[in-house]
C-alpha cells in the first residue's frame, strides 16, 4: 500500500530537483541546438531557392539573348541574300546589255559584209553575164 509520509515528500522534491536539473542541463541545450539547426537548414533552404531563382533568371536571360541573336543573324542573312541577289541581278542585266550590244554590233558588221559581198557579186555578175552572153552568142555584147 501507499503510505503518505516524509519519504513521499522527499521523493517529490527529489523528482522536482531532477526535472529542474535535467531541464537546465540537458533539455534546454538540446532544444537550443535543434532550433539552431532548424534555423540553419531554413537559411540554407532560402539560399538554395534564391540560387535556383537566380539560375532560372540567368537561363531566361541567356535564352532571350540567344533568341535575339538568332533573329539578328536571320535578318543579316536575309539582308545579305537580298543584296547578293540585287547585285547578281544588276550584273546579269549589265552583262545582258553588253551581249545585246555585242550582238547588234556583230549583226551590223555581218550585214555590212553581206552588202559588200552582194555588191561585189553584182559587179562580178554583170561581168560574168556579159561573158556568158558573149560565149553563147559568139560575139561580144
Amino acid at each position: 500500500m501507499l503510505t503518505i509520509d516524509l519519504t513521499l515528500l522527499i521523493q517529490f522534491i527529489n523528482m522536482m530537483v531532477l526535472m529542474f536539473l535535467l531541464n537546465r542541463v540537458l533539455y534546454k541545450p538540446v532544444r537550443r541546438i535543434i532550433q539552431k539547426r532548424a534555423e540553419y537548414l531554413s537559411s540554407l533552404q532560402t539560399q538554395a531557392s534564391g540560387f535556383d531563382k537566380s539560375a532560372q533568371e540567368r537561363r531566361e536571360a541567356v535564352n532571350a539573348q540567344m533568341a535575339q541573336a538568332a533573329v539578328q543573324a536571320k535578318n543579316t542573312i536575309d539582308r545579305s541574300r537580298s543584296e547578293a541577289q540585287a547585285d547578281a541581278s544588276q550584273r546579269l542585266d549589265a552583262r545582258k546589255k553588253e551581249v545585246q550590244a555585242d550582238k547588234e554590233k556583230q549583226t551590223a558588221t555581218i550585214h555590212e559584209q553581206m552588202m559588200a559581198a552582194k555588191q561585189s557579186l553584182e559587179t562580178e555578175l554583170q561581168g560574168f553575164a556579159t561573158q556568158m552572153a558573149s560565149k553563147i552568142l559568139g560575139r561580144s555584147v
